[in-house]
């Protein structure tokens, strides 16, 4: 796989109430990812961008929500979700530094 679309597969981490407690219960991490991205990819990009061991990668559809503006009526874009099941014991920082 190649690096360079490696380190664009991962695009944010998704930070929620629900998102606090997978993370608590098994160990997983949710991130927004491209559109496109494959199981294989996301979890060769997790691995290069964490230097930590993947188990396991669950990929989610996120259906984007109807939205009015006054009488126009539209639509957000659909987006792909996927948790990443780091090896127990990993920890994972996004406020940067070590952890």
């Amino acid at each position: 796989m190649n690096p360079e679309r490696l380190m664009l597969v991962i695009l944010a981490p998704v930070i929620s109430e629900k998102s606090t407690l997978v993370g608590d219960q098994n160990n997983q991490v949710p991130f927004r990812v491209l559109a496109d991205a494959t199981k294989p990819e996301i979890k060769a990009a997790a691995e290069l961008l964490f230097g930590k061991k993947v188990i396991g990668v669950n990929i989610t559809n996120v259906k984007g929500k109807a939205k009015r503006h006054g009488r126009f009526q539209g639509r957000r874009s659909d987006w792909k979700k996927a948790y990443v099941c780091f090896e127990p014991g990993a920890e994972i920082n996004f406020a940067g530094g070590e952890a």
